[in-house]
């Protein structure tokens, strides 16, 4: 395996599968550099036995290199050494450029909240929408929203052509249709959604190839996970039907809709005190729908709580749904607004990332590509994780 020095970072070079490992991979662990990409990469258990079937010395080797800095893992499948040596050269700039695709109850929402959130990492927020007026509207509104004197806090609002939506560090997919009318109670009407919205997100990951688009695309409409996948296959798909990974690499797609699942945990446990750990020691995992994993604790992880916990986050939607309203508000702040703006910042958040070829929800941070976080996990949450990944991994 060749290691490059790249501006004080540790590069590895290899070939590792595209369908089921990422671009480019931060190493935590050792045993990241023993073997494909695995959903167990989650585990600390796993990963340290790994790691005991690995040579001493290039455990080592990688260990002296991780606490020197920065450690990556670049797949050779997308992109050769000198391709991969200038991405790894470019340069962050300080604030970012973000384009939103449609303005419908979400994505204007989103844009609000982004608006007035995100003075410190955005240049500016540029929007498309198939109504021009709409977008006329939103422009208005939204750059006649000031703090006195200070004019330039909040970033500046601006109208894309269809041509420019990938000039940008993150292109946000809010465009959706389907949703099931309030009324209609299923127990998880985002995959409802799902047929209609994978012809839409392919047909913009297309275009973000056609672009060679090297930033975020970050995917917030339903369901987000099956999305983010749709999203990556059709930009991999070559003229002939065959893959050939060219277009957006794995980790460059993002889905955004772990974070309000977070959120809803949170607000039961504040109103239950048998669920108050969770506030301190919680975590969520897997998607935005019925296969959502809470753990109300990862050091004293209790299965029925966790679970009664996440039926409650679940179920959720359809208690605002019961009230006569959709329920898009909390999804657009928390698991949108708030978790975009973390990811460009490179701070903790939730997100859904690829993982050994799905897109799956957890704790991560995002420098330059995903890095997950990795915890103990006990047997009982691992197993429900496993169960949340494979339902993921059999929607087509």
């Amino acid at each position: 395996m060749e290691v490059l020095k790249i501006d004080g970072k540790t590069v590895y070079l290899g070939k590792r599968n595209p369908s089921g490992n990422k671009g480019l991979c931060r190493i935590t662990h050792p045993a990241m550099l023993a073997g494909e990409e695995s959903l167990e990469w989650l585990d600390e258990h796993f990963l340290e036995k790994q790691e005991q079937t690995m040579e001493a010395s290039f455990v080592k080797e990688i260990q002296t290199a991780m606490a020197e800095g920065e450690v990556y893992f670049a797949n050779l499948s997308y992109g050769t050494q000198e391709e991969w040596t200038q991405r790894l050269k470019s340069l962050k700039k300080e604030k970012k450029r973000l384009h939103l695709l449609a303005l419908g109850d979400v994505g204007s929402t989103v844009l609000m909240a982004l608006k007035l959130m995100g003075g410190d990492c955005l240049e500016a927020i540029g929007i498309y929408d198939m109504n021009p007026a709409v977008c006329d509207r939103w422009e208005r509104e939204l750059n006649q929203a000031a703090f006195p004197w200070d004019y330039d806090r909040l970033p500046p609002v601006e109208i894309l052509t269809e041509e420019a939506l990938f000039d940008c560090d993150m292109f946000v997919f809010c465009a959706s249709k389907g949703i099931p009318p309030v009324g209609q109670e299923q127990v998880d009407v985002r995959m409802v959604q799902f047929e209609a919205n994978r012809s839409i997100v392919s047909m913009f990951a297309k275009k973000a190839r056609k672009a060679g688009f090297q930033g975020i695309f970050a995917v917030v409409s339903d369901p987000v996970d099956p999305l983010c996948r749709a999203a990556f296959l059709a930009s991999n798909e070559g003229e002939e039907g065959q893959m050939d990974y060219k277009g957006l690499r794995p980790e460059q797609i993002q889905g955004y809709g772990l974070g309000v699942m977070n959120a809803r945990a949170a607000y039961y446990a504040k109103k239950d005190s048998r669920f108050a750990s969770f506030l301190t020691e919680g975590r969520a995992f897997g998607p935005h729908g019925e296969d959502l994993v809470i753990a109300n604790s990862i050091s004293h992880y209790d299965d029925t709580l966790s679970k009664e916990l996440a039926k409650l986050a679940v179920e959720a939607n359809l208690r605002m749904r019961e009230l006569g309203f959709k329920p898009y508000v909390a999804p657009a702040i928390s698991s949108a607004a708030i978790s975009l703006l973390l990811t460009l910042r490179g701070e903790w958040h939730y997100s859904s990332n690829f993982l050994a070829g799905v897109y799956m929800g957890c704790k991560n941070k995002t420098e330059r590509t995903a890095q997950m976080e990795v915890l103990p996990l006990p047997e009982a949450l691992l197993a429900r994780i496993r169960k949340a990944y494979d339902g993921l991994e059999a929607i087509r």
